[in-house]
Order: C-alpha cells, then structure tokens, then sequence
C-alpha cells in the first residue's frame, strides 16, 4: 500500500551560494531579442555540474509555442528538428511507455488534445486488483500568450481538460478507469479545491509540480511520480516554468557523467528555478530523455552513451 505523505515534502537543498549563470546566446545564433540562453557549472554540494536554460518572451508575437507528438512513433529531438523545418528550439517533455510509445501526460497542440494523462496505476503483489488514479500536472500557454501551471483531470469525452490549482489526491479503488464522474466525487470530497475548463492554445505535461508562487512546493507523492527515496537521486532533468514578468523559462541539467555532470534531485532542480525567478514551475520526462536543441545545437550531452533518445512528444518554440 502506498504510504502518502502530507501535501509538500521538504527536500535537501544545496548548501553553497546561488548558481552562476553566464550568457552563451553567441554559440546559439541567430537568436530573437527575446530568446536568451545561459550556462552554468556552479558546483553542486561538491559534485559537478553542467546546466542550461533558455528565457523566452511569451508575449513575443514572433514566437509561436507549439509540440508535437509522434502518433505512435518515438524520434529524436534532431529528427523534430528536420521535420518540423527547423524551429528555435525542441525540447523533450512528457513522460512514456515504451511498448505503444504512448505519452503518459496531456499534451495540447492548437487548443486540441492531442494526448490524455494516465489516471490510472495498477496496484503490485497484494494490491494487482486495486489502481492508484493521480491528477497529474502540466504547463500550458493561453491564446493570450499566458502560462499556467496546473493539476489536471483529462478524458476523451470532454474537449478541454480540468484544471485545479491546488493538488487534488490521488486514491485507489479496483477501477482500471477513472471516470470524469469519479473525478467529481473525488473532488466534492476535497477542500477548497475546484476545477475549471483549462483553455490552453499549447500544453505538455509532466510532473511532479516544483514550485507554486515562487516558493518550493513538490508534489510528488500526490502525483505519484516518484517513489521512496527517488525523489533524492541525481539525474538528468528537463523542466519548465514562467516568471511574474511573462518570460517562459526550460531548464535542463546534465547528468550521470561522475567527475563531470552528475545531475540534481528534484529539490535541487527546483531551487535553481526559483533563482531564475519562476513564479510555477514542473519537472518534465528527464534521464536519457533529457534534451534540448536551440538552432539545432545541442545544450547538455544526452546520458545514453551521448546518443538522443527518441521520444514521442516535445515541445518547440519556432519563429514566425
């Protein structure tokens, strides 16, 4: 049986001072006025540290903030790239199974769903009959060119996913679905937590949430991403989130190179977004997903064997 914890856990931080970022636009030309990309490898209590995230203008009309998906293929970043004629910037996002290379997360391309969270998780051993059914989280950009971060309920019979601005938990019964009304009764049982019809242009999701007005909040054991003490280890992580001022931030961190990237824990991840200054943020697919191209190039060094890992969705800036 699941052990659940309360609400928001407190992970261990780095000890030194704030990360050192230094702006690297040159190796990334021709780049927007509002597109600027920055480097650091500020040591991490102790271990080293590769990391690079990229600030983007929302309100830039010459930025459109689109994805794809790979309706039921997996490809690399690079191959995104050729196929989409080349856009600013391609970055993994969701999470996936590998036998239908099924996202596991919304994605929202054009104002449609493209892809539905996974509601449900079959219990093991004693509990193979029972599911865990979590609201899972995602990032989304409005017509209006504002983001949002939110917890989200999804299914095929409603045009526009549900959104909850706290966490709603999840809860475990012998159903291998949730139903939108199952969601309703979990919610009436809830308190102050509504939903409402989430109206994004553009949306990828992930998880666990990182920070919620500017302050480190993770939600993991509510979406049920990590378990145990996974929450702790280092890894590559690819992770995005908005600042108060309306610039779209994509953070990815290098990993699981000893002596020379060794990756953060999802607390030190989200303390370095909110030194960015992000106001919400969420961590995204990471690992050997971890990925992003900016004119093509790459930033960090992919961990598998330096080799890009296919994937089924990713999120893209392109210009107009």
């Amino acid at each position: 049986m699941r052990k659940i914890f309360p609400l928001f856990i407190l992970f261990p931080f780095f000890s030194s001072a704030q990360m050192s970022w230094v702006n690297v636009d040159s190796a990334y030309q021709p780049l927007p006025a509002g597109v600027h990309v920055y480097y650091t490898n500020t040591v991490i209590e102790g271990k080293p540290n590769i990391a690079y995230y990229l600030s983007a203008e929302l309100k830039d009309k010459h930025l459109l903030f689109t994805d794809e998906i790979g309706y039921g293929k997996r490809f690399t970043p690079t191959e995104y790239f050729q196929k989409e004629e080349k856009p600013l910037v391609v970055v993994n996002c969701t999470f996936f199974e590998f036998e239908h290379n099924s996202n596991l997360n919304l994605v929202i391309k054009d104002g449609k769903i493209a892809a539905y969270n996974n509601h449900s998780n079959p219990g093991r051993a004693k509990d193979t009959f029972t599911y865990f059914h979590p609201f899972g989280s995602a990032i989304g950009i409005t017509k209006n060119r504002e983001a949002d971060v939110a917890w989200l309920y999804t299914d095929s019979s409603h045009k526009y996913p549900f959104a909850m601005q706290s966490v709603l938990k999840g809860f475990r019964d012998s159903l291998s679905v949730l139903s939108y009304a199952g969601f309703r009764k979990q919610l009436s049982s809830a308190n102050n937590i509504t939903a409402k019809k989430w109206k994004m242009q553009t949306a990828v999701g992930g998880g666990p949430v990182l920070l919620q007005d500017g302050e480190i909040k993770i939600s993991n054991n509510e979406e049920a991403k990590f378990a145990g003490k996974a929450i702790n280890d280092k890894h590559p992580r690819t992770s995005m989130g908005y600042t108060a001022d309306g610039k779209l931030i994509i953070l990815v961190i290098e990993g699981r190179y000893p002596g020379k990237a060794e990756g953060a824990t999802l607390g030190q991840e989200a303390l370095m977004l909110k030194e960015i200054g992000c106001k919400e943020a969420l961590n995204l697919d990471g690992g050997g997903s971890s990925c992003m191209l900016v004119n093509g190039k790459q930033t960090i060094t992919p961990s598998e064997k330096a080799v890009q890992r296919p994937v089924p969705a990713v999120f893209m800036i392109k210009t107009k």
